[in-house]
């Protein structure tokens, strides 16, 4: 069976950012920036988008192009007989498949308010009125449960149509709708009366921020975060370079991508903050600011919560639908790797897979509420969180570090000729102590300091 390739490079810049965009950038940068210190967390933020995100995802690249595969069989091709480095790509797979178990319910979430805003059912609400709204959403299985359904049936759909002629087309329409909206609603927030203090909160470092949060909690959720939007480490980028042609040199394009991504998170919060200060809202209202925080506030504005809070929920919705069916690409083809079934084979057995494996999250907001595993209120969703971006993405960052630039792996020469063929940025061949032994550590001991955070206190 061929590999399929993107029609254009347009397509595969958009579908790499479209599944690097998404919840990661409009939700959780804005809430998690407000609550670790504004622009002190973003200055660190962006010094790993730039040491971490742009390497890493061009190995990604490298080793999806080279070994025309996913995460499921790219380590087979690649590694030299004998070598272990395949036993990764079990790690990888189940990382996909654990992200997509919590974030369809979220995106369903973000799907049913949509469908809320636009119907009127947030029109004159108060503050005091949101919190309870959506409490009562979540203690509904018939919501948490069909709103996941119908993102997850909406995006497999959308991935058995095929790359060029499905996914390509609709990813892209996305995106271009997703900036629309989103400069639309930055322009209206920078706007609002009293704006000028969400901005100054954005733009001035607060070094209080360490003494409140310590240094380590800080640099410990800037890599988390830079990781979980990049969608790093467990091969989800990988995919789009075995669809990848060899004329370009894949930095550049990993420069692409993470300049969208980092781009729509700045944008993000740019929205946020201004209308979070405009109207008196704490910037570190935590992971409710979206569904309890803003609602109110898009009541105040000219047009209220219909015009204002359907735009914000389109934007959401466009955002988590990109990562869904970017993601669901990549679990469709382990099986087309493995297995060799057919796309069409593989959608249905993944989506049938995926409607019931999401369950437990999506119950885990009113039938399993009871089950706090981490103990920090967030149930299934913060367990399977947890496992993913505190877990197998920094450690998966680290293995394909490590098996570009040693030589019991790919090999750092094999990574360069693979990055750097065709036209355009190239890869630096310099670097590559840093990569084999400072990044590496930098990342495991932000991990350890990480897990002594929050369960050693």
């Amino acid at each position: 069976m061929s590999r399929e390739n993107f029609s254009s490079r347009l397509g595969f810049i958009l579908l790499s950012a479209g599944c690097a965009i998404g919840l990661g950038n409009v939700w959780r940068f804005p809430w998690v920036t407000g609550q670790y210190g504004g622009a002190l967390f973003v200055l660190i933020y962006l010094v790993f988008v730039v040491i971490l995100g742009l390497p890493v995802m061009t190995m990604e690249f490298a080793v999806g192009r080279a070994s025309q595969k996913s995460a499921a069989r790219s380590f087979h091709v690649l590694e030299k007989p004998g070598q272990k480095w395949h036993l990764f790509s079990w790690a990888a797979m189940g990382g996909n498949y654990i992200l997509m178990m919590f974030y369809t319910t979220i995106c369903g979430f973000i799907l049913g308010y949509t469908f809320k805003m636009f119907k009127g059912d947030f029109v004159g609400v108060t503050a005091a009125q949101a919190g309870p709204l959506f409490g009562e959403f979540l203690s509904s299985p018939a919501n948490t449960i069909g709103w996941m359904l119908g993102i997850t049936i909406i995006g497999f759909a959308i991935v058995g149509g095929g790359l060029q002629k499905s996914v390509e087309k609709v990813i892209n329409s996305m995106m271009i709708g997703l900036f629309v909206i989103l400069i639309i609603l930055m322009i209206r927030a920078l706007t609002l009366p009293g704006a000028g203090a969400g901005v100054a909160f954005y733009l001035k470092p607060n070094l209080n921020a360490f003494k409140e949060f310590g240094f380590w909690r800080i640099v410990y959720e800037a890599l988390a975060q830079a990781a979980f939007t990049l969608s790093l480490g467990i091969g989800s980028m990988a995919i789009f370079g075995s669809y990848i042609k060899k004329d370009k040199k894949l930095m550049g394009e990993a420069i692409t991508v993470t300049g969208l991504d980092t781009l729509s998170a700045i944008m993000a919060g740019f929205v946020v903050f201004p209308a979070c200060f405009a109207f008196g809202v704490a910037p570190n209202a935590g992971a409710g600011l979206l569904f309890v925080t803003l609602p109110p506030v898009f009541n105040t504005m000219p047009g209220g919560s219909q015009l204002w809070g359907g735009l914000f929920f389109i934007l959401m919705t466009f955002a988590g639908l990109a990562t869904t069916v970017a993601v669901f690409e990549n679990i469709m083809s382990f099986a087309m790797d493995i297995k060799g079934w057919s796309r069409r084979k593989s959608c249905i057995v993944n989506c049938i897979a995926l409607c019931i494996l999401a369950l437990p999250c999506a119950l885990g907001w009113n039938v399993w509420s009871k089950f706090q595993p981490l103990g920090d209120g967030d149930g299934v969703l913060g367990l399977l969180d947890f496992i993913v971006s505190n877990n197998l993405l920094p450690l998966g960052i680290v293995i394909y570090i490590l098996f570009c630039v040693s030589k019991k792996g790919w090999g750092w020469a094999s990574f360069l000729k693979e990055a750097n063929e065709g036209t355009g940025i190239g890869f630096p061949a310099v670097g590559k102590f840093f990569y084999a032994w400072i990044l590496p550590v930098f990342i495991i001991l932000i991990f350890v300091m990480g897990y002594i955070d929050k369960f050693g206190r």
